[in-house]
């Protein structure tokens, strides 16, 4: 009997799905419920994949305005934008850069219903040649290949607030340019704002709580949650060796792909030299997978700092920064096995080096590409 007939389960990342799957699924009824969702989408998955792939490779940007709220909200690492319009209007300016962008979806970790929404995040590998005009070049014809990830609140077939970021500082030299010299040729608002002290200890002088990791397989979300406080803003660096496989695989800014425990305690210990009063607060989480094949926790989180170190950003500007910062882990057995974490990295160098309320600089030298 029909009745007897189960749905199809929702699109898992973890089972490596083909955009031909996808395509053929469409339209053949629901795998979750999805109200006020476009007929044709199944899940929510299915949603993201495809509503990314018919706006950027198919170009229907048209799309926008039954994809998006009239008054969406996007975070982006230049800042927020505001209304459906200037989505529109960013998404055109992109097309015109990157022609032949293909945005190919890694993994979609979701959340959520369709009563209180659904939140989703999205990991992507995008490919494309530089064959128009940015703020800083002319086309070069150089092709790039970058990470990004985009965090979405979803509503009846419509995005109304969306955390993206992306691995801006390797488009920046896969174009051939110098990222720390652009950076100081970028113009930041001259604001009058001064800030307080970074939040990162209870109250004063007391010292930063330490937190008790629970059991990874028994609550994997609540696990990454500990070990990133105790990481960043508890400074126990020893989290790694004690939380983290021994064979770890990070993709981290800037291309970098790094393996075990030295390399990725490197990677913190020079941030934090960097930024002594980093702190972090996670903003958002969610989970998807079993003890059998492994956990996927999505984590957005705020980093916020004081440039006061030396390191690979340059010489310490006393600046303070934000970032948006979206980590990916795999935990299996107990341990990480391993992480995507994407921010910036450009973004932070304007934050850092750019010249407040000056004019910009162009010509000559902003446009000349390296060999």
């Amino acid at each position: 009997m029909t009745d007897d007939i189960q749905p199809l389960p929702v699109f898992d990342f973890a089972d490596r799905p083909d955009i031909a799957d996808f395509e053929r699924a469409a339209g053949t009824g629901r795998r979750q419920a999805l109200r006020g969702f476009d007929a044709d989408y199944t899940d929510i998955v299915d949603y993201i994949v495809r509503c990314t792939h018919k706006i950027w490779e198919e170009k229907a940007i048209g799309l926008i305005y039954t994809h998006y709220a009239h008054n969406a909200m996007v975070h982006t690492p230049g800042g927020t934008i505001y209304g459906r319009e200037t989505v529109v209007r960013n998404t055109l300016q992109n097309q015109a850069i990157w022609g032949d962008l293909r945005a190919y979806a890694d993994d979609v970790i979701w959340g959520g219903n369709e009563d209180e929404g659904y939140y989703s995040s999205h990991r992507h590998v995008n490919t494309a040649t530089h064959t128009g005009y940015t703020d800083f070049s002319p086309p070069t014809g150089r092709k790039i290949l970058y990470w990004g990830i985009a965090d979405c609140l979803i509503r009846e077939n419509r995005i109304v607030e969306e955390w993206l970021t992306h691995d801006g500082v390797t488009i920046v030299r896969q174009m051939g340019y110098d990222p720390l010299r652009l950076a100081k040729q970028a113009v930041l608002p001259a604001t009058p704002h001064t800030h307080g002290e970074v939040d990162r200890l209870p109250t004063g002088q007391q010292a930063p709580e330490f937190v008790t990791v629970p059991n990874a397989d028994g609550d994997p979300q609540g696990f990454i949650r500990a070990v990133w406080q105790n990481l960043w803003n508890a400074r126990l660096v020893n989290m790694v060796r004690e939380h983290y496989s021994p064979g770890l695989v990070a993709f981290l800014p800037d291309a970098r792909k790094l393996y075990g425990y030295g390399d990725y305690e490197n990677f913190v210990i020079t941030l934090l030299a960097c930024f002594p009063d980093l702190a972090v607060t996670v903003d958002h989480q969610c989970v998807l997978g079993d003890d059998r094949r492994g956990y996927r926790v999505a984590t957005r989180s705020t980093f916020q700092g004081t440039h006061e170190g030396y390191g690979p950003y340059g010489a310490p500007t006393g600046r303070r920064v934000s970032m948006i910062v979206i980590s990916h882990h795999t935990v299996r057995d107990g341990r990480v096995v391993k992480e995507w974490t994407v921010f910036d990295e450009f973004a932070l160098l304007k934050q850092l080096h750019g010249r407040i309320g000056g004019a910009s600089v162009s010509g000559p030298e902003v446009t000349e590409v390296s060999q």
